[in-house]
């Protein structure tokens, strides 16, 4: 299956460029020249993959980052014709997976979007970090093969966190995108949560392997993907 990018750019000639490029590339492409339209597209095709120029009129790319990290943990690689490195840490502080400046070789973002697109996964289309084997199509997961009774809550709270590798997600983010049951709107039934999937995962909270808390911020998913 070919994956799909989305790319939001005022630049209509790039736009134009990119697409035939990306196309023969082996990817699905759908362009979009304002944030408005992108964000449009991002809701009704869900794409495997956002190009986001941080240079567009009205709302500028951080915008939309950080709009597009409220509903989605699809990777972004954020775009400028400017050369600051606050710029690159701003994206990459709001959710951004990588960052490229213009003018940029096409082959270059192609082996960006690429290597993105397949971190932490197998060729199958699972993840895999050690004996962690996790099936996002099937929403099932292994330890050592064995399954591991997941509910639905909890299996969404795994995906979420391993989407969103790197990245450390507060409790109002995980409860915002956590769905399947009945959760209070309080930081500690979040906590609940993640304590019921580290035990089912036999993951030490002291020493973890897969889910870190960090103080006063959230949590992480910090599990190494097999290579």
């Amino acid at each position: 299956m070919r994956a799909r990018v989305l790319v939001i750019d005022d630049d209509r000639k790039l736009c134009g460029l990119l697409s035939v490029y990306l196309l023969s590339s082996g990817f699905e492409v759908s362009t979009a020249n304002s944030a408005d339209d992108g964000l449009r597209l991002l809701r009704a095709e869900g794409p495997d993959i956002v190009v986001l120029d941080v240079m567009l009129p009205g709302m500028d790319g951080f915008e939309v980052c950080r709009t597009i990290r409220r509903m989605s943990s699809v990777p972004i690689i954020m775009l400028t014709a400017r050369g600051d490195v606050t710029d690159r840490v701003v994206g990459l502080e709001l959710g951004a997976d990588d960052y490229m400046p213009k003018p940029f070789e096409p082959r270059e973002l192609v082996a960006r979007l690429q290597a993105i697109l397949r971190r932490g996964r197998t060729p199958e289309g699972a993840w895999k970090f050690g004996p962690l084997r996790v099936d996002p199509e099937r929403r099932s997961a292994f330890i050592n093969d064995q399954p591991v009774p997941l509910t639905t809550a909890e299996f969404d709270l795994l995906e979420l966190l391993i989407r969103s590798r790197g990245r450390v997600l507060s409790r109002g983010n995980i409860l915002d995108e956590v769905k399947g049951e009945s959760w209070d709107t309080f930081d500690r039934s979040i906590d609940v949560l993640v304590s019921r999937l580290r035990q089912k995962l036999d993951d030490d909270p002291k020493q973890p392997r897969y889910v870190r808390t960090v103080r006063g911020s959230g949590y992480a998913f910090v599990g190494v993907p097999d290579v």
